[in-house]
């Protein structure tokens, strides 16, 4: 069996919940996705660079409040 750190296993466990939660919406609604891929194309670069940005800051966010709530 292979042993890995357990930073390295709550990595891969996080990563794992990301992808699960990032293939959801397109098994659950794949038209809808495929209605806001279009509805983003024609978004200027710089107001999905903001929506990213925001994005990135909410997760991080997120992230610091799950650490200071877990310990």
């Amino acid at each position: 069996m292979l042993a890995i750190s357990s930073a390295m296993a709550y990595f891969l466990c996080v990563l794992g919940l990301v992808l699960v939660l990032e293939g959801l919406p397109y098994f659950i609604s794949p038209r809808l996705i495929k209605n806001l891929a279009r509805q983003l194309e024609a978004l200027p670069e710089r107001q999905l660079r903001i929506m990213g940005l925001v994005t990135a800051l909410v997760g991080l966010g997120v992230i610091w409040f799950g650490r200071r709530m877990g310990g």
